[in-house]
């Protein structure tokens, strides 16, 4: 197992964050030692090395795919593209879909894979190669498939990506009837879902106003009940952390600050997302954004005063040095593992209450789940139901005008007898599992008289795979 960096101050791998935060759960489980090590150690650990021909020359690519549980199957978990990638962090990834997947509610074990590239210097017809020269290998080892292993899309890759795989896989397994299920987060035109490509930032967002909601919480913090006027710092603007700021801002909070790379951009009266996002594309980068003021140590944006800090691109980026400094009532960790364990200790001795990533960041795993389902079903959502309930809302509609002798506006109409589109399905799904998810862990944060959200949230993830090996005949 990864160990700890010793320096000036401790210096924490994934890995060992992770560890740490399971360890933590474990006090509250009275059960034997081996089991919880059994659950905590990755199953299988797939590393390759396969040639790939670029431009004239033969370069040799790194690449992993890591299945941490089989309590249920298939394994679940996206595919990096990026040159920090180790084995340790795929490692820690995989644990974490494992936990993600428990509290979520849906029934596939841990998994992650990446490869050792830079796709931002690289051609697309090189990227291709190496994509389906990597789906090949997981063919080969039976580390694929809907009933096996099914990736998605993760940091540096997506649809364009998840469409190489499906069609390499289709290519070799030509007989396949369920192929479409291989791999989420697929274009809609090849069996992927509306509402995938932001579910994760929506996850989030419903994971914060739930916890808004509550005026308990609330109070022990100062801040009124709900989301409009809330003070908000997004780190990131990536995938998730555009569409986290996206929503947002258009339920009412004041997005005080946007930080990316380059640096961070501030304004105490709030920042336009789509402005934002429009001055990126045009020049690059979101600084020099007018009316903002720039800030260039992207981490000192970390430190502003906000009611809501939501860090949502790097693992520890909240750390031992700067832990004090923050000023945030509420951390939602978009990201995976931006608090180191010191850190956490010292933002939950300030008071700040931390909404910790295997919960909040799990709508991306949620909505792949639809798409599975879909795919295995060979039905879109809302084909079946969809023209019913409008003919039933049109009777219903009709009745209501009679009764009340009162013509009901085309414009209101037009909003009753609309039937659920796909979309409609995948977000109430969405949000139902979200709420669910919060509230359980809340419950079980009260009844077991624990300290934190994170470590009820591991908590609750462990019963729940404990559960299944239990059902499974494997525990005695």
């Amino acid at each position: 197992m990864s160990k700890k960096i010793q320096n000036k101050t401790n210096i924490y791998s994934f890995f060992n964050c992770i560890e740490k935060n399971f360890d933590k759960a474990t006090r509250f489980i009275p059960i034997e030692k081996g089991l919880l090590e059994q659950i905590k150690e990755c199953n299988s650990v797939y590393r390759m090395n396969f040639p790939v021909k670029i431009g004239k020359q033969i370069k040799v690519i790194e690449a992993y795919r890591v299945q941490h549980s089989h309590h249920k199957l298939p394994c679940k978990g996206g595919i990096r593209y990026s040159m920090k990638v180790t084995q340790d962090e795929i490692m820690t990834l995989s644990a974490l879909m494992t936990y993600k997947c428990a509290i979520a509610d849906v029934p596939f074990g841990g998994a992650k894979g990446g490869i050792k590239i830079d796709p931002q210097t690289m051609s697309e017809e090189n990227i291709e190669k190496i994509t389906r020269r990597y789906t090949s290998e997981l063919i080969k080892k039976n580390f694929i498939g809907p009933g096996i292993d099914v990736p998605a899309p993760d940091y540096g890759t997506g649809e364009r990506e998840m469409s190489w795989i499906f069609d390499t896989f289709l290519s070799l397994r030509p007989s396949d009837v369920d192929a479409l299920a291989c791999v989420t987060g697929k274009p809609v035109s090849q069996g992927g879902l509306r509402g995938r490509k932001e579910a994760t930032g929506l996850g989030v967002f419903y994971g914060i106003r739930e916890l808004c909601k509550m005026k308990e919480e609330m109070d022990s913090i100062g801040l009124e009940v709900g989301i409009i006027g809330k003070k908000v710092i997004i780190q990131g603007l990536g995938n998730v952390g555009y569409h986290t700021a996206n929503f947002f801002y258009e339920a009412g909070a004041i997005i005080v600050a946007l930080a990316e790379r380059e640096g961070a951009i501030y304004n105490k009266n709030g920042l336009d997302v789509s402005q934002v996002i429009l001055h990126l594309k045009n020049t690059g980068s979101i600084l020099n954004f007018p009316k903002a003021k720039n800030i260039k140590n992207t981490e000192s944006a970390l430190e502003l005063e906000c009611d809501i800090l939501i860090p949502a691109a790097l693992e520890n980026v909240i750390h031992i040095n700067n832990a004090n400094r923050i000023k945030a009532k509420i951390i939602g960790e978009a990201a995976n593992g931006p608090i180191t364990p010191e850190a956490d200790e010292i933002l939950e001795k300030k008071g700040i209450i931390i909404v910790p990533d295997i919960y909040l960041n799990a709508g991306g795993v949620t909505v792949s789940y639809f798409e599975w389902l879909k795919n295995l079903s060979h039905v879109r959502y809302g084909r079946m139901e969809k023209r019913f309930n409008e003919n039933m809302n049109a009777r219903l509609l009709q009745v209501v005008e009679t009764i009340c002798n009162k013509k009901i506006s085309k414009k209101e109409k037009k909003i009753i007898l609309r039937g659920a589109r796909e979309i409609d399905l995948v977000r109430s799904g969405l949000e139902d599992t979200m709420i669910n998810g919060f509230h359980k862990i809340i419950n079980l944060k009260k009844s077991s008289n624990i300290e934190n959200m994170r470590t009820a949230a591991f908590l609750l993830a462990i019963n729940k795979i404990i559960d299944s090996y239990e059902k499974l005949g494997i525990f005695p």
